[in-house]
């Protein structure tokens, strides 16, 4: 075992001291190390019950004949990083606490890992860090959030963030923003919605990182509690088996994800993630391969906030299981999971409870898939949209653009009332080396959608936008205007065109004047010169290859 180099022979006596100060009992010692990486924290809504998860946990590695440790990462809530400098951490953070799980894996020698997660950054994190460590490791989250009932009507975080824009116009008073605001979150969980952090535990699921119904029973469900256990008891039998990560993380597994992404119209944010984890497997996967998947993949859930279903009643209809059952023919189900059955195995007793929700693959919302990578002059190496929540006027738009090198400027004008209907908004410098961090904008898209804009207007940034938001919004465009990308070339009044069918963004000007207005422009200066971000900004690749490190 891994862990004998901590607790094998006299020379190791130290070391077993310390263990025994831990509470380690003789047969402790003698059995397989698991390490059970939690990122419990109470500021994030969706962390503050994974201690529960973690006891569960535990008590199934004990029962299968491990010595389970607890120990954890950093977690941040983007909900409330947003819309201010905070929020340029938050993508940041997943290579920290992808590292720091591989600092603990590796100083304590274990022999298996289970990773708890729940919210955006902490799931791709983590799985980053688990086929960077390639240990036998499980995935068990920590659950969406119910969503919240106002006079009879589901409502959830992004409610609020588009009452917002409802007020800003006194649509709404502030009494009614309060009850919303009180209405909203009735609990623990990741946000209601098929956001980034529902998004993401759903596909963990599909890349048989997880077992069935990690993505979609609720926090507060004891399917939850028992899902957990069943996660400590699986991990010993991946162990014994000797089935590692990168067994399961493979190109096949990958493609098999990316088909569930786009039939879910997942968020955007999760094509960076999952490019970001190929790269750590070593598996090569382009935005190009991510496109031609979306183009064949029928898009069958539409979740908050393209409509008003939110993940429990995914859950309900069937759950994760069920959507790939639908597009099955997709997929290679020779695959490996952490379930131990192929995935032919595991969708054999899928059922889709709910055409409504999961719409069947012969009657799409539409034949291609809810995200679309978007090419053309203005993004050479790309840029994404969730289709599936962008109105049908708004899928073909020409228009002025209307330029902001920041989202803070965005967001006053937004306020102001300054954006006019037929306009495309453009916000740059916000990318993973200019923002720095690639911040998400979710109160510019909120605040339009709030205003009933969000059918009137386009936005693109080279930053990113939240999985809560919908519209045309299109984000992650590549090269960004810190790299001298062609959006930095832009200015108000040029005519940009959106094609989302036809996977075009460009801007009405010659190759010669991109160039020409490129080459005038002065030296690009960051924003931040000190600490982490600093750091960040000067290793940081672009979010057409995942946004990963490089040296």
């Amino acid at each position: 075992m891994k862990s004998d180099v901590v607790k094998k022979g006299i020379e190791r006596a130290p070391h077993r001291a310390l263990l025994r100060a831990l509470g380690c009992s003789d047969k402790d010692l003698e059995q397989p190390f698991v390490g059970i990486i939690n990122s419990f924290s109470e500021v994030v809504p969706g962390h503050i019950r994974l201690d529960t998860i973690a006891e569960a946990v535990k008590s199934g590695v004990r029962a299968a004949g491990g010595t389970p440790f607890e120990m954890n990462t950093i977690a941040v809530c983007d909900g409330i990083a947003m819309n201010h400098p905070g929020m340029r951490f938050s993508l940041p953070s997943r290579e920290l606490i992808a590292d720091s799980a591989e600092i603990l894996a590796q100083a304590h020698a274990f022999d298996a890992l289970v990773f708890i997660p729940n919210c955006d950054k902490v799931i791709p994190g983590m799985l980053m860090a688990a086929v960077r460590l390639n240990v036998p490791a499980i995935f068990i989250s920590g659950g969406p959030m119910l969503a919240g009932r106002l006079h009879g009507q589901p409502v959830d975080v992004n409610s609020v963030f588009m009452a917002v824009g409802k007020a800003a116009q006194k649509k709404m008073t502030r009494a009614e923003l309060t009850e919303l605001e009180k209405a909203a979150c009735p609990g623990c969980g990741s946000c209601a919605g098929m956001f980034t952090a529902n998004t993401m535990n759903c596909l963990t699921e599909a890349l048989g990182m997880a077992l069935p119904g990690n993505g979609t029973i609720p926090a507060v469900d004891t399917r939850r509690v028992q899902l957990a256990r069943e996660a400590g008891l699986a991990v010993m039998r991946l162990l014994r088996e000797g089935l590692r990560p990168r067994d399961i993380v493979t190109k096949a597994a990958i493609y098999n994800t990316f088909v569930v992404d786009t039939a879910l119209g997942g968020s955007t944010n999760s094509i960076l993630h999952l490019m970001a984890i190929a790269h750590e497997a070593g598996v090569e996967f382009s935005l190009r391969t991510v496109d031609e998947i979306s183009r064949k993949t029928p898009h069958l859930c539409k979740i908050s906030p393209a409509s008003e279903y939110r993940i429990e009643d995914l859950d309900r209809a069937g759950g994760i299981p069920a959507v790939m059952k639908e597009v099955k023919k997709h997929l290679d189900l020779g695959v490996k999971r952490v379930s131990g059955l192929s995935l032919a195995e595991e969708l054999a007793a899928a059922r889709n409870q709910n055409a409504d929700v999961i719409r069947h693959a012969s009657a799409p919302y539409s034949p291609r898939g809810g995200l679309s990578v978007l090419f053309g002059n203005l993004a050479p190496e790309g840029a994404v949209v969730k289709s599936a929540a962008v109105a049908p006027d708004m899928m073909v738009h020409r228009g002025p653009a209307k330029v902001f090198n920041s989202e803070d400027e965005a967001t006053k004008a937004i306020m102001k009332g300054t954006i006019k209907a037929g306009q495309v908004v453009v916000i740059r410098y916000e990318g993973p080396r200019g923002g720095p961090g690639m911040p998400e904008m979710l109160t510019p898209t909120s605040m339009l959608s709030g205003m009933g804009m969000d059918s009137k207007v386009a936005l693109i940034t080279d930053g990113r936008f939240s999985g809560a938001t919908r519209g045309s919004a299109i984000g992650h465009v590549s090269p960004e205007a810190a790299a001298r990308g062609p959006i930095a070339a832009v200015r108000d009044g040029d005519i940009i065109s959106i094609d989302i069918p036809k996977c075009r963004l460009d801007v009405e000007l010659s190759k010669a004047e991109i160039k020409a207005r490129l080459a005038d422009l002065p030296p690009f200066k960051p924003k931040v010169t000190t600490g982490y971000l600093r750091r960040y900004s000067e290793k940081v690749s672009s979010a057409s290859t995942g946004a990963v490190f490089v040296s």
